[in-house]
């Protein structure tokens, strides 16, 4: 399936802007990535890279939601972060120099910026900001990758399901009603950002529904007590 090649405005008057690590460059660079940058839109399910391919630039989501996965040894593909608009991929490939070792799909239609390799690098040796950032960004996926071992290890199926409900409200925020996840993620992703099998997830849902802590209404959730989910997470700083 091919993206289509879209018109884009400049990075100074997109709305997303502030969100992403290239706020931090002078005009001068923003000129530069507004000449060789392309926006391109992709379908919901659709791959935006590849596990295994070479990386030749950075994407920026413009609109849009993605999962990163990673094949497991079984072959099955596990979630292993989320993202957003604001949100920069492809990064660690790109500085390490090696092959992608996830893999990025859209959950829903989504309109990304491309910057070509060249001009990132050339960015990165000129504003030491633009460096700061990127190297405080790898610092927290190290971060996130530690808690996700341990908490895979050590925490009860609950306490995972009960967390994995809260990130995705921390990563995506709410509907208007200040309390619907403000995405619709099939069970199978829910189940695979929580390490559990989709059968298990579904029946701890459904008990966190008879306990009220949420609503079920098709692939949409509501959650009712913010609180009592936290405590159940047993979320650490």
């Amino acid at each position: 399936m091919m993206t289509e090649k879209i018109l884009t405005s400049t990075c100074e008057h997109c709305e997303v802007f502030k969100k992403s690590i290239l706020c931090s460059l002078r005009s001068e660079e923003l000129s530069v990535i507004n000449l060789e940058k392309s926006m391109n839109h992709y379908l919901k399910n659709q791959n935006v890279f590849q596990e295994g391919n070479r990386p030749h630039g950075l994407y920026c989501i413009h609109s849009g939601k993605i999962k990163i996965t990673k094949r497991g040894y079984n072959g099955k593909h596990q979630i292993i972060r989320l993202a957003k608009e604001g949100d920069v991929l492809g990064y660690r490939a790109l500085v390490s120099g090696e092959n992608y070792s996830a893999s990025a799909e859209t959950l829903e239609d989504a309109s990304i910026c491309f910057i070509p390799k060249g001009v990132i690098f050339g960015l990165l040796h000129k504003n030491a900001d633009l460096l700061i950032q990127l190297v405080q960004l790898l610092s927290s996926d190290l971060k996130l990758a530690e808690q996700k071992v341990a908490e895979f290890s050590q925490k009860p199926v609950h306490e995972r399901i009960a967390e994995t409900l809260l990130i995705i409200k921390e990563t995506y925020g709410l509907e208007s009603d200040e309390s619907t996840l403000n995405i619709a993620m099939s069970r199978e992703d829910l189940a695979n950002i929580a390490g559990t099998a989709t059968e298990t997830l579904i029946r701890v849902l459904s008990d966190f529904r008879t306990k009220g802590l949420i609503e079920l209404t098709g692939k949409k959730i509501r959650i009712l007590k913010p609180d009592d989910l936290i405590r159940m997470a047993a979320i650490e700083d």
